[in-house]
């Protein structure tokens, strides 16, 4: 009997999940709240693990084709001097990096749901569930219902599906901001970079051949609502602070507030397990972390070729998701507490103060990413 299951939340990880089903014989249908895909962000950058698990559900071919393979990023100083590199090491057939804009990859996982038959269903989500031990009944915002074997909330760190069956659970605040921007690529970026400065860092990197984006990363202070009309200044100011000609050059393009992509960054831990009678929690709904490791994305993606792996070869759906939890519970909280851990130096760095003895970016941030090309 072929199994029906939903998936609330049409994104990385949603798709991919739905992706990584379909293919093992599901009847997948995705809800997801907006009426057309359109995509907040600008760039994403996907390491090695993340391509080594998308290839699992059958894009990475095109993921990479679709985006600019690097290699490490390299680490400098305000004034360009490298002091290190980071990322991680090429796994098999795939690059350190793999630099794409997030609607690139949003679109290749659309088309590969939409050849392998996955079921869309735009601008409505869930307004009800019956979520008992042998399926899930669901009422829609439409009000329409479904019934399903079981059901997988990836609708991100503010997860309705999340709040209905483990109660509210508000994201936490770090301290800090993102800023992108994306531009055409100049011809001396060769790689990712990044600069690490006393009241922000910056990092540039390549999403095509002809394209890339930056990052700003700082901190806004217990207010970090930027009005429209100061976004383009702000990130301007911060670009200025770094005397490097590129990043100058860059600067002078950064002039609508409309391609500012802002963000305060917030982290969400859902205490284990991530799942309840036939319900299960998947991504950013379950383990948010911020970007410090560019790893939030990737983590999703794992989180989808295990669950379908797990779901393939367990005798029940109880012991997938328990097989589920017992391989992904530490790693991701391995990544979402180091890049706190490196959120909180750079708090203390920004506002001038000590960092704890013994501190070390470079070393905390290489042996994360070193770790993440175990098999998952």
């Amino acid at each position: 009997m072929t199994r029906k299951v939903l998936v609330v939340g049409g994104g990385i990880g949603g798709q991919s999940v739905a992706i990584a089903l379909q293919k093992k014989g599901y009847t997948t249908e995705i809800v997801e709240l907006q009426k057309v895909f359109n995509v907040y962000g600008v760039g994403i950058i996907q390491q090695a693990n993340a391509l080594r698990a998308l290839d699992a559900i059958g894009v990475a071919d095109e993921t990479i084709r679709c985006g600019y393979p690097y290699g490490k990023v390299k680490l400098c100083i305000p004034t360009g001097q490298q002091i290190g590199e980071a990322g991680t090491p090429p796994i098999g057939r795939f690059p350190s990096h793999n630099g794409i804009s997030r609607r690139m990859l949003h679109d290749v996982l659309y088309t590969e749901a939409q050849r392998t038959g996955v079921i869309y269903r735009m601008g409505l989500t869930v307004d009800a569930i019956d979520n008992r031990t042998d399926g899930v009944e669901v009422t829609f915002t439409d009000g329409t219902t479904g019934s399903y074997d079981f059901l997988i909330a990836a609708d991100g760190i503010n997860s309705k599906v999340r709040t209905m069956v483990f109660g509210e659970q508000k994201p936490d605040y770090v301290g800090l901001s993102v800023w992108r921007y994306a531009f055409p690529r100049p011809q001396a970026l060769d790689t990712g970079y990044i600069y690490f400065g006393r009241q922000s860092k910056i990092g540039i990197i390549p999403m095509t051949a002809e394209t890339c984006y930056i990052f700003v990363n700082s901190a806004e202070g217990p207010d970090p609502h930027v009005p429209a009309d100061q976004l383009t200044d702000k990130l301007r100011g911060y670009m200025k602070a770094f005397p490097i000609p590129m990043i100058q050059a860059l600067a002078e393009q950064v002039t609508e507030a409309a391609l500012v992509n802002y963000r305060p960054l917030e982290t969400l831990k859902l205490s284990a397990p991530w799942y309840k009678n036939r319900v299960i929690v998947i991504g950013d709904a379950a383990h948010a972390t911020i970007p410090q490791l560019g790893s939030g994305a990737a983590l999703a993606i794992e989180d989808a070729v295990v669950l379908a792996e797990e779901l393939q070869t367990a005798p029940t759906i109880e012991e997938a998701f328990a097989g589920f939890m017992a391989r992904r519970l530490q790693r991701c909280q391995m990544v979402v507490e180091a890049s706190e851990t490196l959120g909180k130096w750079e708090v203390l760095e920004y506002s001038g103060q000590p960092l704890p003895e013994g501190a070390n970016m470079g070393a905390l941030m290489g042996k994360t990413t070193m770790a993440l090309t175990a098999p998952i």
